[in-house]
C-alpha cells in the first residue's frame, strides 16, 4: 500500500535574526499544521546576494536557483516578517525581487504574516508585492500580529490567547487553501 506523499510548504522568515519572533511563529506553524504537510523553513536569507537584473537572465546565483526551485516545488508558501521602519526588511524585499522576472509565485498559494511592533505598513507592502507577482491569498490567509514580543515567551510559546486563536485560524485557512 502506497502512502500519500506529504505536501511541501516552503516557509520564509523576513528576519535575519537567529531565533527571531518570526522564526518562532514559523516553528509554531510547523508544529501545529496538519500532518499531511511538510514544512521547510528557509534560514539563509542573509546569504542572498543583492538583486542584480544583469545576473537575472544569465549567471543566476545558485542560491537563487535553489530558492526559486523550492517555491516551484511547494504546494504553498508562508512568509512571516517583521516590519522595519514602516516597511519590509530589505533582505526579504531583495529575495522577492529575485522572483519578479519569473512565474514561481504565479497562482502559488501563500500565507502572509507580519509580526512586529506595529506592522500595518509592512503587511500592506507585502500584500501589494505578492499581488503584483500573482500569488494567491485572501483575507483569511493574511495575519497581522502587533506587539509580537509581548505575545511570545522566550521558548516561542504563544502566551496571548487572542494571538493563539488567530494563528490557529490562519493555519486552518492556509491548509484549506492549499488543499483546494
Amino acid at each position: 500500500m502506497m502512502m500519500d506523499k506529504k505536501k511541501k510548504i516552503f516557509a520564509v522568515s523576513g528576519s535575519t535574526r537567529k531565533n527571531s519572533s518570526n522564526f518562532k511563529i514559523l516553528k509554531f506553524i510547523s508544529e501545529h499544521i496538519n500532518d499531511q504537510f511538510e514544512i521547510e523553513i528557509f534560514e539563509d536569507l542573509e546569504s542572498i546576494p543583492h538583486f542584480n537584473p544583469d545576473l537575472d537572465n544569465e549567471n543566476v546565483p545558485e542560491i537563487i536557483t535553489v530558492f526559486r526551485n523550492k517555491i516551484t516545488a511547494a504546494a504553498g508558501v508562508v512568509i512571516c516578517t517583521p516590519e522595519y521602519v514602516f516597511s519590509l526588511p530589505g533582505s526579504l524585499k531583495n529575495v522577492l525581487e529575485w522572483c519578479v522576472s519569473t512565474t514561481v509565485f504565479s497562482n502559488k498559494k501563500v500565507g502572509l504574516i507580519t509580526a512586529s511592533a506595529s506592522g500595518e505598513k509592512g503587511q500592506e507592502q507585502l500584500s501589494l508585492i505578492m499581488k503584483t507577482i500573482e500569488a494567491k491569498f485572501d483575507n483569511d490567509t493574511q495575519l497581522l500580529i502587533q506587539g509580537i514580543r509581548g505575545k511570545l515567551d522566550s521558548d516561542g510559546n504563544i502566551i496571548d490567547e487572542k494571538t493563539l486563536v488567530s494563528l490557529l485560524a490562519f493555519i486552518r485557512s492556509f491548509e484549506k487553501q492549499v488543499e483546494e
